[in-house]
C-alpha cells in the first residue's frame, strides 16, 4: 500500500511544487506590480477627488440620484462602494497587500539572485570569451602590474588569478534596488497599520469646554489603544482675527492638554496647519461656528442661550436663537448673528427687524431691557491618529536613499594576460557611453606607458 502510493504521492507533492513555482512567477511579474500600483494611484485619486468621512446628508445632496455625476457617480454608489473612507476599504487594503507581496517575491526571486550573481567573481581563460562582451580591446603588454594599478586608481576592486584580472565597482547600485523594495514594503506596511489602528474624529467644542474625543467618525479594527481615554482637551478661548474689510484673516483656538482630574500636561495656540501634537494625536484647526450668547433681561441673573446655525442656503453663515422676555415664554425676541465680530440683529415678537446692537450693549423691546454680554465661539477640530506614519516617514526617507543608490553604475572588467597579449573587455548596467569612455581610456594609457618604456628602452 506504501509502495504503491510513493508514486502518486510523489507526483502530487512535484504538481504542488510546480504551481508554488507558478503563482511565484505570477505574483512576481512586473506587469502585475504596474497593474497593482495603478489601481492603487487611481484609487488614491477618487480619495482624493470625493470627500472622505462626511455625513450621509452630505453626499445625498452633493451626489445625488438625478442627475448622477459623471452618469453613474452618486451618493448610494460612493457609500456602497466605500469611496467615501478609500483608505481603510478591505479592498483598497487588499490591493496594498498584494503589492507587497509581489515586491517581496520580486525581490527573493530577482534582487536577491542578481546582487548575489553581481558579488560572485568569474575569470576569463580564453581569448574568446572577450568576443561575447560589448566592450572590448587588446594591447600588446607584458604585465598586468600596470592595470591593476589603472583600475585600483579608478576604484575598482581587483581580484587576480594568475595570469586574469577581475575587477567591479559600483556594486552599491545592486543593493538599490532592494532598499527601494524595502522601502516599498514599510510604506505599505505602515499605511496598513495607520488604517487599522488610527481613527478620524471631529468636535465642535464652545470657547471654555473640556471634551474627551467622542465623535469617531472612521476608525480601524484595532484603533481602540490610540483613543485617549485617560487625557482629554480644553478650549481656553476661541477667537477669530479680521481684515480691516471684514474678512476673516485667521482663527485659533487655545488649547490645553488636560488629564481626568484637571491638571494641565501641555499647552498651545492652534491655527490652520500649525495643528496641536499629543500622545500621537494631532488636532487640527478645521472651522469654527457659534455656540451661544450670554444675556440678562432687566435684573436678572446673566444666562446663556444657544445658538444654532441657520439653513441658508447660498447667502453665508447665519446663527439664530430666540431669547425669551417673560418668564411664561409666552414672549421672546429673535436674535441673528454672521461672525463673532460682535454686530447682531435683534427681531421683535412679530418678526419685525427691530434694532442692532453689540457685545455690552441693551434695547428695550417688549416692556423689558435686553442686555447682550458676549457671543461665545466654538471651534472647529479635526482629530487624527495615525501610528503608521513613523513608518511611512521612514520609509520615504529610505526610498530616496535607495533611488539614489540605484543610479550607481554596476561596472564590471575582465582582462587575460596571455603570451605578450593583454585582452581587457567589460560591461556595466547603465551610462554605457561614460563607461565605453574609461576602457578606452585604460587601453590608451596602457599603449602610452608601452611607447614609452619602448622609447626608454632605446635611449639605453
Amino acid at each position: 500500500m506504501t509502495a504503491s502510493n510513493s508514486p502518486q504521492t510523489s507526483q502530487i507533492f512535484s504538481l504542488l511544487q510546480q504551481g508554488l513555482r507558478q503563482t511565484i512567477k505570477t505574483v512576481a511579474d512586473l506587469r502585475l506590480a504596474i497593474i497593482l500600483l495603478l489601481a492603487i494611484a487611481l484609487f488614491s485619486i477618487s480619495g482624493t477627488v470625493i470627500e472622505q468621512g462626511e455625513s450621509l446628508p452630505f453626499y445625498q445632496e452633493n451626489y445625488p440620484e438625478d442627475p448622477a455625476l459623471f452618469g453613474f457617480l452618486t451618493w448610494n454608489v460612493i457609500l456602497t462602494l466605500g469611496l467615501n473612507h478609500v483608505y481603510s476599504t478591505w479592498w483598497f487594503l487588499s490591493l496594498l497587500v498584494l503589492l507587497g507581496t509581489s515586491l517581496t517575491a520580486c525581490t527573493f526571486t530577482r534582487q536577491f539572485p542578481a546582487l548575489k550573481a553581481a558579488r560572485n567573481w568569474r575569470f576569463y581563460q580564453q581569448p574568446r570569451q572577450f568576443q561575447k562582451l560589448a566592450l572590448s580591446g587588446d594591447i600588446e603588454n607584458e604585465s598586468l602590474a600596470d592595470v591593476v594599478n589603472l583600475l585600483e586608481k579608478r576604484g575598482y576592486k581587483v581580484f587576480q588569478n594568475d595570469n586574469s584580472l577581475y575587477a567591479r565597482k559600483g556594486i552599491i547600485g545592486r543593493i538599490g534596488p532592494i532598499i527601494v523594495h524595502a522601502a516599498m514594503l514599510i510604506i505599505l506596511g505602515g499605511a496598513i497599520w495607520g488604517a487599522l489602528t488610527g481613527f478620524l474624529a471631529q468636535e465642535m467644542v464652545p470657547s471654555g469646554s473640556t471634551f474627551q474625543v467622542k465623535n469617531i467618525i472612521e476608525a480601524g479594527l484595532f484603533s481602540k489603544s490610540s483613543i485617549p481615554k485617560d487625557w482629554g482637551i480644553r478650549v481656553n478661548r476661541f477667537w477669530i482675527d479680521y481684515t480691516p474689510n471684514g474678512n476673516i484673516d485667521q482663527f485659533y483656538s487655545d488649547l490645553s492638554v488636560v488629564d481626568n482630574q484637571g491638571e494641565e500636561l501641555d499647552r498651545k495656540t492652534i491655527f490652520v496647519n500649525q495643528p496641536l501634537r499629543y500622545n500621537g494625536v494631532t488636532f487640527y484647526q478645521t472651522s469654527w461656528g457659534i455656540a451661544a450668547v450670554k444675556v440678562q433681561v432687566n435684573k436678572s441673573p446673566i444666562f446663556q442661550i444657544p445658538i444654532a446655525p441657520l439653513n441658508t442656503p447660498g447667502e453665508g453663515k447665519i446663527w439664530g436663537t430666540w431669547i425669551p422676555t417673560k418668564p411664561d415664554l409666552s414672549e421672546g425676541v429673535s436674535l441673528l448673528a454672521k461672525d463673532l465680530q460682535g454686530t447682531m440683529i435683534v427681531y421683535d415678537n412679530n418678526g419685525d427687524l427691530y434694532s442692532a446692537i453689540r457685545p455690552g450693549m441693551a434695547v428695550d423691546i417688549n416692556g423689558v431691557t435686553l442686555k447682550v454680554y458676549e457671543l461665545i465661539g466654538s471651534t472647529g477640530l479635526q482629530i487624527k491618529a495615525d501610528p503608521g506614519i513613523p513608518f511611512v516617514y521612514t520609509g520615504f526617507g529610505l526610498l530616496m536613499v535607495g533611488v539614489i543608490m540605484s543610479y550607481i553604475s554596476h561596472s564590471q572588467i575582465w582582462v587575460l594576460q596571455q603570451d605578450d597579449h593583454c585582452y581587457l573587455g567589460g560591461k556595466t548596467n547603465r551610462a554605457q557611453v561614460s563607461f565605453e569612455r574609461e576602457l578606452v581610456g585604460i587601453l590608451e594609457t596602457l599603449e602610452t606607458k608601452k611607447t614609452e618604456s619602448q622609447s626608454l628602452q632605446v635611449q639605453g
